[in-house]
């Protein structure tokens, strides 16, 4: 590990489901590290994305959304992660987009009582309908975080987004660097595997179904021009099961399809992939199975 770094911190993302913030960390760190769909709760997981320059390095953190009721011990754990960032962070940015104006007090208080400079992230302004819109949002979160900065930005477009690099370095404290400058990510490829396979099921499937599953990679073995992927995908209930494989396992193929391709973009290899699907009754419910799949902390 370098101690050549001036500046280093933990830049963590945080706000509601479906603002952007993943998008956000991805064209921070100019990798695709976290997985985005159209729906909430996309990101389970708390993911460090790692910038490092000749004398700084970030280390920015994409965590789940802002669960204001968790209903499972699924949430509670996704809560964890966040609450974990809080304690961490150096700097913390909250993403809000223009149709996000609500948020309880509880929720509020946790950001402010991390003690650590908050930019405010408006996000999606290439959506508003008027400068007026983006204004009255900019406003209401202004008054209620009392952020160090603001910054109005389309992650999706890229506007604006370069401004908050030079933010972010007159706020990192100086330290060493804390991961080794070659490395992008915390995570290993098996998580990067299986969040891609879950990727696709969200974008395939509606309703409960991306909700109550799991990706696990059982196998991951790579050779000289191709990786082999061994994955399980488990449900809770078995007429999941059904839906997720489709009628003659269409379906299915159709999910492993389109993750082969992203694994194949992902690694720079040709890939062999290979799924099942298992029912796990209650999995997001019960506090051993969630620490099988990584949540407890």
């Amino acid at each position: 590990m370098s101690n050549l770094t001036h500046k280093a911190g933990f830049v963590n993302i945080i706000g509601k489901p479906n603002v952007g913030k993943s998008t956000l960390m991805n064209v921070l760190v100019g990798e695709r590290l976290s997985i985005i769909t159209s729906k909430a709760q996309t990101t389970r997981h708390r993911i460090f994305g790692i910038l490092s320059g000749e004398d700084f390095q970030i280390v920015y953190s994409d965590t789940p959304g802002l669960i204001e009721k968790p209903q499972y011990e699924l949430h509670k754990s996704m809560m964890g992660f966040i609450n974990s960032s809080l304690e961490d962070a150096d700097v913390i940015l909250f993403v809000a987009d223009l149709y996000d104006k609500e948020m309880e007090q509880e929720m509020i208080d946790r950001v402010a009582k991390a003690e650590v400079p908050v930019i405010l992230i408006i996000n999606k302004i290439d959506l508003a309908k008027s400068e007026e819109q983006i204004e009255e949002v900019t406003t209401y979160w202004q008054e209620r975080l009392k952020p160090h900065a603001t910054l109005k930005i389309s992650a999706l477009a890229g506007t604006h987004t370069e401004a908050l690099l030079p933010m972010i370095m007159d706020l990192l404290p100086e330290h060493p660097a804390y991961f080794d400058k070659e490395e992008l990510s915390d995570r290993n490829e098996r998580f990067f595997a299986s969040e891609i396979i879950r990727e696709k099921i969200f974008t395939n499937y509606k309703k409960e179904v991306p909700y109550s599953t799991e990706v696990a990679v059982t196998s991951f073995k790579e050779e000289e021009d191709i990786i082999r992927i061994h994955a399980e995908i488990f449900v809770e209930r078995k007429s999941q099961k059904g839906i997720l494989i489709g009628e003659g396992g269409k379906a299915l193929k159709k999910v492993g399809i389109e993750a082969r391709q992203d694994l194949e973009k992902f690694f720079g290899k040709h890939v062999y992939l290979e799924t099942h699907v298992r029912v796990e009754e209650g999995w997001r419910t019960n506090q051993l199975k969630l620490k099988r799949f990584g949540y407890q902390q």
